[in-house]
């Protein structure tokens, strides 16, 4: 299981926070206070605007201290906790509105119990973001992304294998509107999507240099000298000196007829086999992955070997373009950036093989 690396608030950040719940505990409770004042203006009791007061806004509160408790714990909220903070509200905005005398009255005490909900939520939103940022875990859109993905993975079995095909086409539709839906509002998914594309651009803009600027390296051929001839002593006889050689004259270069040999038929030139070029199968073969297919998805090795192939199927050597317009004109299938990425592999394994 990974460990999730906590971050702590500093002094200046939990200051900022604390600041922010002040104002929204302060209007929630001039929200209660006010519904308190409307009712009590209307039924003269005390107990009667108590009761509408708790049964809104009290409740309300409540809902908004279990939803900041579960998301302090790293834990979804049930859909009941959701709901019950809008419903509430709009219980008590519609109980105001019925008891009042006038048109401007039922106004005024349907929004006086909004204040309770939009604190509640401004709370355990506030509450919510404090864990994402410690955690780095939005519980939250775990659970929506999870709920989505698993009638996603419904759906989809539903359109492949379901009997009727009025079901399978319903199912089909539906899939397209959940894919829509999946990682919305995830902000984690956002930023780590943007990590993975930040290290594909580099990737590419890497492979595109090691493109343009990586050199052919040919190996030095080492030069071949004559070995110089022994120098002629003169004055010297063949007998006086052991091991000196008598320069060689014309008559002891002849061959004498009996040891000659001479060809019967004509005589035929002897050519050197030619080795038939590497086939892509056999490249593919070496490097361990199936055989790349003209039209189909490959893998960054599968590119790597048809650029081989395309690239020593000619010599010279063909250049990134050249290979690049053979890659298209046989049907290959790649992106532009993975393309310059598997170029730049074979460019820097080329330079480690030199």
């Amino acid at each position: 299981m990974n460990e999730i690396l906590e971050r702590a608030l500093s002094r200046g950040q939990a200051l900022v926070l604390g600041a922010a719940t002040v104002p929204m505990v302060a209007f929630g409770g001039l929200g209660a206070v006010g519904t308190y004042s409307n009712i009590t203006s209307v039924f003269h009791r005390s107990a009667t605007a108590l009761g509408v007061v708790a049964a809104g806004e009290g409740a309300t509160l409540v809902l908004a201290l279990v939803l900041v408790g579960l998301t302090m714990l790293g834990q979804s909220s049930p859909a009941a906790v959701r709901v019950g903070l809008w419903t509430l509200p709009a219980v008590a905005s519609l109980t105001g509105a019925a008891v009042a005398h006038g048109v401007t009255e039922a106004v005024v005490f349907a929004v006086t119990p909004m204040a309770m909900c939009v604190s509640a939520e401004g709370m355990g939103l506030l509450a919510r973001r404090i864990v994402v940022y410690r955690t780095g875990v939005d519980a939250e859109a775990q659970r929506r992304n999870a709920a989505v993905v698993q009638r996603l993975a419904y759906h989809r079995a539903r359109a492949a294998n379901h009997p009727e095909e009025k079901a399978r086409s319903k199912s089909e539709l539906q899939s397209w509107k959940l894919a829509e839906k999946v990682g919305a509002g995830d902000a984690l998914l956002g930023a780590h999507l943007v990590d993975v594309q930040r290290e594909r651009m580099t990737a590419g803009a890497d492979a595109a240099l090691a493109g343009m600027f990586a050199l052919p390296v040919t190996a030095p051929t080492p030069a071949v000298t004559a070995a110089p001839e022994p120098p002629a002593v003169e004055g010297v006889s063949e007998e006086g000196v052991t091991g000196v050689t008598p320069p060689v004259t014309e008559e002891g270069t002849q061959v004498t007829a009996e040891f000659e040999t001479v060809p019967a038929g004509p005589v035929t030139p002897v050519t050197p086999p030619v080795t038939p070029p590497v086939t892509l199968d056999e490249i593919a073969a070496v490097a361990g992955v199936p055989t790349p297919q003209p039209g189909e998805p490959l893998t960054d090795a599968q590119l790597v070997v048809v650029l081989r192939h395309l690239r020593y199927s000619d010599d010279p050597p063909l250049s990134y373009r050249q290979a690049v317009a053979a890659f298209r004109e046989g049907g290959f299938v790649g992106g532009e950036q993975r393309v310059r990425k598997a170029w730049g592999s074979l460019m820097s394994h080329e330079e480690s093989e030199a």
